[in-house]
């Protein structure tokens, strides 16, 4: 895999941190625009972690992906 930049960090943490913000929304159409970009920051952690060699990153990023597609499915029902 190609060398991710070290400012591929930053994106991710905004990503992260509004999604988490919106997930929190009593609007159903913003708790699933935060879960999407949830979803992004969890592609952009585990980008750069793989290019890092950090695999204890890039474990917890397919774990979160999970965890939030269970929550998504249980928050339809």
């Amino acid at each position: 895999m190609p060398d991710i930049p070290d400012w591929l960090q930053w994106p991710a943490f905004a990503a992260s941190l509004i999604g988490a913000w919106w997930v929190g929304s009593r609007s159903a159409g913003r708790r699933n625009v935060g879960f999407w970009i949830l979803m992004l920051s969890n592609v952009l952690w585990a980008l750069w972690g793989w290019s890092s060699g950090a695999w204890a990153l890039v474990t917890l990023q397919a774990c979160l992906a999970i965890t939030n597609i269970r929550g998504s499915i249980k928050a339809e029902r």
